[in-house]
Formats: C-alpha cells, sequence, structure tokens
C-alpha cells in the first residue's frame, strides 16, 4: 500500500475514533512515515504513528497498535500544553521530526498548522539542531534510574534504552529521523556518510554485540520468537507495550528484526531483540501457568549473557559507562553539524 493511502485510513480512524473526545485538540503523523514520500510504499514490518493531542494534562495511555482497515496503527496520546509553542517543539529531538514536514491531520483550533509551519521554517537552524541534540543528550542521562530491587527486565530497561538513544544524538545532528527499532542501522548510514563508520563499533561496544555473529543473532531470534509466541496469549497484561506483544504487531517485532538480520544488519538488530525479550519476560511472568512463568528465563539470560549482562554490577558498570562515553559522542555531533550541508546558520 503507497504511504498516501495508508495515511488517508489513518485519517478516516481519527475522524471517525478520535475526534468526537471532548478533549480532542488535534492530531499529527509521528515519526517515520513523516519522513517518506507520499508515493512510496508502506514497509509490510512498518506501522502509521499518530499522536492525539489532548486538552488534558493527564492524557490517557497509549492506545498501542492494531490494525484498521488493513494498516498497522499505533496510537498515542499527548497533552497540548507538551506543545504550546514552536520553540517547545522545535526543542524536542522526539517531536521536532514529526513537525519537519506537513503532518496536521485534524486541528481543531488551527494551533497545530501554526506551530507545523513555524517549525518547518526553522527545523534546520544551528541554533536549533544544538537544542534538540543537548535533549537528546539529557534523556540519556536523566532515563539511567537503576534498582536492585526491580524484576531483571526493569533491571535491564533503564541501561538499555538511554544506550540506545545515543544513537538519537548522532542521528539529530544529522537531520535524520531519529526512529526507534531501526536506530542502529540508520546511525550505521550516518557514520557512514560523514566517514565515521569507525565510531560505530564504539556504539555497537556500548550495546554488548559489536562482536555477536549473526548465526548467533539468529539463535537469540528463534529463542525470542518462542517466548513472543506464548507472551502474546496472555490476557490484558496491564502494561503500556501490551499491544506490541500481539499477532498484529509480530510483523514489526519478529519479522522486522529477521528483515534486519537478512539484510546484513544482524548487530543492528540486537537492540531491538533485548527490548522485546523484556517486554515478553515481563507479561510471561503474568502467566496463568507457572511453568510458562520460567521456561523462557534461560533465553533471556543466554541473550544478556552474549551482551556481557550477568548481572546487577555490570548494569551499573555499562551505565557508568554509558555516561563516561558521551563528551566522546558529542564530539562526533560537533563533526556532522559542522560539515552538515543542510543546516543553516
Amino acid at each position: 500500500m503507497l504511504i498516501k493511502y495508508a495515511k488517508e485510513i489513518a485519517r478516516q480512524w481519527v475522524i471517525e475514533e478520535a475526534s468526537s473526545r471532548p478533549d480532542f485538540f488535534g492530531a499529527f503523523f509521528h515519526g517515520s512515515v513523516n519522513y517518506l514520500s507520499d508515493d512510496d510504499v508502506l514497509p509490510p514490518v512498518s506501522d502509521v504513528d499518530i499522536m492525539i493531542v489532548l486538552s488534558n494534562l493527564s492524557p490517557p495511555e497509549k492506545l498501542g497498535k492494531f490494525l484498521y482497515q488493513g494498516v498497522l496503527l499505533e496510537v498515542s496520546y499527548l497533552s497540548n500544553d507538551q506543545i504550546h509553542s514552536p520553540e517547545q517543539v522545535l526543542g524536542q529531538c522526539h517531536l521536532a521530526g514529526s513537525f519537519r514536514y506537513p503532518s496536521v491531520i485534524l486541528d481543531s483550533t488551527g494551533r497545530l498548522t501554526e506551530i507545523q509551519a513555524t517549525v518547518s521554517t526553522n527545523f534546520a537552524k544551528r541554533k536549533w539542531v544544538y537544542k534538540r541534540c543537548e535533549h537528546a543528550r539529557e534523556r540519556v542521562i536523566s532515563g539511567c534510574h537503576l534498582n536492585e530491587a526491580d524484576s531483571l527486565p526493569d533491571q535491564v530497561i533503564p541501561w538499555l534504552f538511554p544506550t540506545g538513544i545515543t544513537t538519537h544524538i548522532l542521528l539529530v545532528a544529522g537531520l535524520k529521523n531519529p526512529t526507534v527499532r531501526r536506530r542502529y542501522a540508520a546511525v550505521r548510514g550516518l557514520l557512514a556518510d560523514y566517514g565515521r563508520l569507525d565510531f560505530y563499533e564504539n556504539l555497537l561496544e556500548a550495546l554488548g554485540c559489536a562482536d555477536m555473529t549473526r548465526n548467533r543473532v539468529e539463535r537469540h531470534l528463534e529463542a525470542l520468537t518462542e517466548a513472543f509466541d506464548v507472551a502474546k496469549t496472555v490476557r490484558n497484561p496491564p502494561f503500556s507495550f501490551a499491544s506490541d506483544l500481539t499477532d498484529t504487531a509480530r510483523a514489526i517485532a519478529i519479522d522486522g528484526s529477521r528483515e534486519l538480520i537478512e539484510s546484513g544488519y544482524h548487530r543492528d538488530a540486537v537492540f531491538w531483540l533485548i527490548v522485546t525479550y523484556c517486554r515478553c519476560q515481563k507479561t510471561l511472568s503474568l502467566h496463568e501457568d507457572r511453568r510458562m512463568r520460567d521456561r523462557f528465563s534461560p533465553g533471556f539470560r543466554n541473550l544478556l549473557d552474549d551482551v556481557g549482562i550477568t548481572s546487577f554490577g555490570d548494569i551499573q558498570q555499562r551505565t557508568a559507562k554509558l555516561q563516561e562515553s558521551l563528551p566522546r559522542i558529542w564530539e562526533v555531533v560537533e563533526t556532522i553539524i559542522a560539515v552538515n550541508p543542510g543546516i543553516e546558520d
């Protein structure tokens, strides 16, 4: 399906299902769909992200992924006080890109359209590129909240996601989409473009998969697939990511990872393998069959062992090294911004 048709279906969902909310403020396309041409084909391992803006200081949990008229949508909610000005949006690494191009679906007041126009005009200004890189760097620092009392998946995530956000610091400097699942493949391409592919190995070393072979990654995916197919049977898990562990979302979590591996990006796939395995383990802990709760723990631990995480002490050490690596990452950011032809003064 072409992007323009997928967008039209998404727009129809917003009109029919979201716009009737009394607190509805507007809606816009979020993420990678904004970086694709209307005449591009929507990849089978991609969804269409929609952000619903509400005049509500405490918006509900995201609706998540679901299939609508043949298109996989992912719907999240955002309070309008989080995008009250163009300047606020321009300084946020995860939001500005969604306003770089015409992305507004519905706009009850016209405010989103005004913000989008201003963001688009100023998106590539050096001042705002630096602001967004600084915002991404701050997310690395602020995300590292470790607690030894947490379950193993909850210990891993506060190291894993900040580690992954290091790719976003660089992607933002290159005016690229700070994508989620494909972030390592994306930053690899960026660094190659700027003659700094050598630095990519540092990012993989921080993740712990620089020396991981394709065969090993494939074995981890096979084990994860079995865990996924059991985790998706747990009914109504109380997690915001629950819709990511369904038959509908399997194309992204499992097939999308397989596609990366088969394309030669096996190391780049490891980040999302760990994310998905953490989510499966949290969900499986609620399985009514006790045997199923423990059945996939060895596979999860094998994956963590392969990236050098065998204890909470390892997580602490890796988090400390992550913080220490930020100045080196910033040097590459400075290099990219200095020679990026798309950046304006």
